[in-house]
């Protein structure tokens, strides 16, 4: 893996690289307090001026880097994102486009549990691309998607998720889906002798987002589907930490298109759905893949790539996961720009024709 570019010396601060379109000088003095005392810096003591407000480090025509004190972003995950991002994100003409983050000991985020080599190791899979899909559609009985699931799991899918739109409707309510699904792939794994994994959806209540992890795993689930964008990154980080759940996570970007997709504001692709996923513990990124029914590029697609994997220390790769109306005819293409590290998440093009035989061909092709 590469090294991150170095914006900074000081293993203690947080550097990051705000992209600006106007006056730099003007918006770099705005961040820099706007981010941390929200306060006339003027009216500050010395020492916070000094201290706590963030430091210009460095600035050029279109985009200026400044660094934040381990005070400033100490207390988690929360309010590493909210020095990141918080106030900013209400300023036209910013986007963050680099981040340097602080050493291990300061920073107290330990990222994915399981991570590129841990999940290979629970797959038993060596070298070769991880293979994934989502059941569809919404309107399918629990009945009809556990059928699914074990026709999947035996023809060798390894990670079978909930889409993430499955959430606890009428036609399959979230404990009876999830209690079918896991008992059918696990019943698939033992007749086939594979070792695939069920992948339910965490899209519930936010007040019932632990307990139900609990319960996924107490039904047989052997991963989680989460939605940081509308759960929160800390309620996934939540998860991840959790060492008596122990499940890998899966992450969806639902909700988080706002953040990207507007290039002269917002976040990097990379640093929104390859960086700060791994902070908050994903050990797999779901986005939307180039020349799909999404408008991300491949340099956007690539950036993601590089942020899962990058050396970060303290913090375990993470798995991309492109998808978004991928193809078999594709995955040549797919694993050009990704490589072997990485999931291929298709999905309703395998169900054009018969399931099983498009399943066990994407499997054998690999």
């Amino acid at each position: 893996m590469s090294a991150p570019t170095v914006l900074g010396r000081d293993p203690s601060r947080l550097y990051v690289r705000y992209a600006i379109a106007g006056d730099v000088d003007a918006v770099a003095e705005a961040i820099r307090v706007e981010q941390t005392i929200e306060f006339p810096a003027d009216l500050a003591p010395d020492w916070i001026q000094q201290e706590v407000v963030g430091q210009v480090e460095d600035r050029d025509e279109g985009s200026v880097v400044i660094s934040y004190a381990a005070g400033v972003y100490a207390g988690g995950l929360g309010q590493v994102l909210n020095v990141l991002w918080g106030n900013v994100s209400l300023f036209e003409g910013v986007r963050v486009v680099d981040v340097q983050l602080p050493a291990p000991e300061h920073l107290g985020l330990r990222g994915p549990r399981f991570g590129v080599s841990g999940m290979r190791s629970l797959l038993g899979v060596a070298s070769r691309p991880l293979l994934a899909t989502a059941l569809k559609p919404m309107g399918s009985s629990s009945e009809e998607l556990a059928a699914t699931a074990g026709v999947l799991a035996e023809a060798g899918i390894d990670l079978i998720k909930d889409d993430h739109s499955l959430g606890d409707q009428p036609w399959s309510p979230w404990r009876e889906r999830v209690a079918r699904c896991a008992e059918a792939v696990l019943d698939a794994n033992e007749m086939a002798g594979t070792s695939a994994r069920y992948l339910p959806s965490l899209n519930v209540p936010a007040d019932e987002v632990l307990q139900r992890a609990d319960e996924a795993k107490e039904l047989g689930a052997e991963g989680l589907l989460v939605l940081p964008g509308i759960t929160g990154f800390d309620a996934m980080r939540a998860l991840a930490d959790d060492d008596d759940l122990a499940l890998p996570i899966m992450s969806h970007p639902s909700m988080l298109g706002s953040h990207v997709v507007n290039p002269g504001q917002g976040l990097d692709h990379g640093i929104l759905l390859g960086l700060i996923n791994r902070l908050a513990g994903a050990d797999m990124v779901v986005f939307p893949n180039y020349g799909g029914r999404f408008g991300f590029s491949v340099e956007q697609c690539a950036q993601i790539r590089d942020e899962c994997a990058v050396a970060r220390p303290g913090v375990r790769s993470a798995l991309p996961t492109p998808g978004g109306g991928m193809t078999l005819e594709r995955v040549p293409e797919i694993l050009d720009l990704f490589g072997q590290d990485v999931v291929l998440l298709i999905g309703g093009a395998l169900h054009r024709g018969d399931l099983r035989t498009n399943a066990t061909a994407l499997r054998e092709s690999l």
